[in-house]
């Protein structure tokens, strides 16, 4: 089977949530003919010229009707250019698709990473063949049809450079929320003030709004102005520079699931300290600051074994065909 239709949230090189996707798109057209991609939204993208890019139309301010009138609409036209189906992270578009996939004998398989069980989950996990998930955790589901896989991480991108000299900086990367525990890292700089805290990331919806007035009020409260940075939202390929000049990565996260920033910091060599009960085994990951601070572990190669985007799509494609 070398022709694959892959739905997606957003198709965009720029975004700073979502941009990653888009290194995962090149590295599925390295091991398909053909790629048909169905997105709500789509951006600024260079991808291969075996894969076609198709929105529903949410950059031109299309309605939700018209969203799903696209749907049924490049699906059917599209029929003959796909073999089978891959769905990123939104269940919802099994459950919009799943009859007409089955009337065309098309194959659906679902990549799912959080802790989260919704309706739209349980229901799409009677329609799909496969369920795709990081790690054991990043799956909640009781299902015989998980495969757990291992995270994609781009280690061409995410990787050491020695010659950009690291400062006394705790990195944290991602939305800015109450799931991350953001304000309990003030501790640290509380610990250590020859350091700054530096955030990469944004709030995304209002409740995330109001806890970023929180977290800033923290921070005068502690007086810990000049010890904090924000950074905002940062694109894939200047997302490696923070990295590279930190010492330590921090993941306070309450999300169960594996956080691909942890993975993407121990890509590029630099202890992490997480509480997050997805890394709780098997990750060279640590829980006390002192031990992180001293660590000089090598972390990369256990990202290229278990983690790297080449060899997930490999699994993919072979758990597929």
């Amino acid at each position: 089977m070398n022709n694959i239709l892959i739905i997606t949230q957003k198709v965009s090189q720029d975004d700073p949530i979502l941009g990653f996707f888009h290194r995962w798109l090149i590295e599925f057209s390295h091991n398909y003919k053909h790629i048909v991609v169905i997105c709500l939204e789509k951006d600024k993208f260079n991808l291969p010229s075996n894969v076609k890019v198709v929105s529903l139309g949410k950059e031109a301010g299309q309605n939700k009707i018209k969203y799903i009138f696209n749907f049924y609409k490049y699906i059917w036209r599209e029929r003959k250019d796909y073999d089978h189906v891959f769905v990123h992270m939104n269940p919802i578009y099994v459950l919009l698709g799943g009859l007409l996939f089955k009337i065309l004998q098309k194959k659906v398989y679902l990549w799912y990473t959080h802790k989260r069980v919704n309706w739209s989950l349980v229901l799409a996990e009677k329609i799909v063949d496969k369920i795709f998930t990081a790690s054991s955790e990043s799956l909640r589901l009781k299902t015989d049809k998980k495969v757990v896989t291992g995270h994609g991480i781009d280690t061409q991108l995410f990787k050491p450079n020695f010659e950009i000299k690291k400062e006394n900086i705790f990195l944290t990367v991602g939305r800015i929320s109450e799931v991350k525990n953001d304000i309990k890292m003030l501790r640290l700089v509380k610990q250590r003030p020859d350091f700054k805290l530096r955030f990469i990331g944004s709030p995304v919806t209002t409740a995330d709004e109001i806890y970023f007035k929180k977290l800033k009020q923290a921070i005068v409260d502690e007086g810990l102005e000049n010890n904090v940075e924000f950074i905002g939202n940062c694109s894939q390929d200047k997302l490696p520079y923070f990295y590279q000049k930190a010492k330590v990565f921090i993941n306070f996260s309450d999300t169960g699931s594996v956080d691909k920033a942890v993975l993407e910091a121990l890509a590029v060599n630099i202890p992490t300290l997480t509480t997050n009960e997805a890394f709780a085994d098997n990750y060279p990951v640590y829980q006390d600051l002192d031990e992180a601070l001293s660590s000089s572990n090598e972390t990369r190669a256990f990202v290229e074994t278990n983690h790297s985007l080449s060899n997930l799509i490999h699994k993919l494609k072979n758990q597929m065909s």
